[in-house]
């Protein structure tokens, strides 16, 4: 039996490898991460354009009863792979890469708790980073550049720190920070030239100037690229 974590890009639906899209049509069942049973996530907004409707399933996330007991979401995982037996498979959906800051490091650590013999396989995805750049037509990184992913899911702490240091930032969930983020890109010299993105390849896209960004209607899957100091920036269409 299988689990296989599969990441489909940071919402444009054009963005998921032809890797990910194969193992996602011969699963038995796709996981989508929600938070409510109501709501359709940005994963699962991907997943239905490459994958049957009948096959998806949203997997709500919510905290344990108890901090020594697993979450409902690795136990319904784990008790459908369970029912399938030895050649069962099923896929978790997630938004980038799976191995970068993602819930399936913790799905899949839970859920081979209670499955021990169960094999957990990644399929890698597009980041927003990425996008974000590419959209943008800003570099990344090049030559010698650094690269520090940073993400504010708990504050801006630190923030200011890791500007000091040369290389390129991208800072990941930092749509309720976001005016304290610009806040810290301005104040270490940092603000010509950073960009900020929010859903990314999705209706309603917004790439921009950091310095335009508005801070009181950042969603929280936002994200900011503080470029590394150039000599010059191949500069976009993203005003």
């Amino acid at each position: 039996m299988k689990l296989i974590g599969v990441g489909v890009g940071p919402g444009d639906p054009e963005l998921v490898t032809v890797k990910a899209v194969r193992m996602m049509r011969a699963a038995d069942r796709v996981y989508v991460p929600v938070l409510s049973a109501d709501e359709t996530g940005y994963a699962e907004i991907t997943v239905r354009t490459h994958v049957d409707h009948d096959r998806i399933e949203r997997l709500i996330f919510a905290p344990p009863a108890a901090p020594d007991e697993p979450d409902a979401a690795s136990e319904a995982v784990a008790r459908y792979l369970h029912a399938k037996g030895p050649g069962g498979s099923v896929v978790f959906a997630t938004i980038g890469d799976p191995n970068v800051y993602s819930a399936f490091t913790t799905l899949a650590q839970s859920v081979r708790a209670l499955l021990p013999d169960v094999t957990i396989e990644t399929v890698p995805g597009v980041t927003a980073a990425q996008d974000l750049a590419s959209r943008s037509r800003v570099p990344l990184v090049e030559g010698g550049d650094l690269l520090t992913l940073l993400p504010l899911g708990a504050g801006v702490g630190g923030l200011s720190d890791v500007l000091d240091r040369p290389g390129s930032v991208v800072v990941y969930k930092s749509g309720r920070h976001l005016i304290g983020v610009k806040e810290a890109v301005r104040r270490a010299g940092r603000l010509h030239g950073a960009l900020y993105g929010a859903r990314l390849g999705l209706p309603g896209e917004v790439v921009r100037p950091l310095a335009s960004a508005d801070g009181n209607i950042a969603p929280y899957l936002s994200s900011v690229l503080v470029p590394a100091r150039r000599s010059s920036l191949v500069r976009s269409g993203a005003q």
